[in-house]
């Protein structure tokens, strides 16, 4: 959904979500920055390349790295799924600035949720899958 924000620029927003965690992401027209509940990305995701990488490559596929602010709202599981969440939710928001966008997103995968999520608990059983130990006598 494109809005505005006070200074009359264009804000586009996307919604990501991965295991347990939801981030809500807006695109700001600006230099690159990732902030994320308030704070530096490099410092939300501990300086960890690989997380950083992850949540930049949408913008990365399209050349526009350096082009837009990323301020995200993420709740809920680790580092790894709110990562992968933010992930979605900048693919979707490039989505919104422009629908050309969307055929190189797609190539790459970054608009697929990932359906992966923790198996449940069964009774008589210690965890998903787990079983007691068997014991013949």
């Amino acid at each position: 959904m494109q809005a505005t924000d006070s200074t009359d620029r264009a804000v586009y927003w996307g919604t990501g979500r991965r295991k347990s965690s939801v981030a809500r992401v807006r695109l700001v027209p600006g230099n690159g920055q990732l902030i994320v509940n308030g704070r530096p990305g490099d410092s939300y995701f501990n300086f960890n390349h690989g997380y950083l990488a992850a949540v930049k490559a949408p913008l990365e596929t399209l050349g526009l790295e350096n082009e837009y602010d990323i301020l995200v709202n993420a709740h809920g599981g680790g580092l790894t799924g709110q990562a992968d969440s933010i992930r979605l939710g900048v693919a979707r928001a490039l989505c919104e600035l422009d629908p050309d966008n969307r055929s190189p997103l797609k190539i790459e995968g970054y608009l697929t949720r990932d359906p992966r999520a923790k198996e449940r608990k069964k009774y008589g059983l210690h965890k998903a899958r787990k079983a007691p130990q068997y014991s013949k006598r």
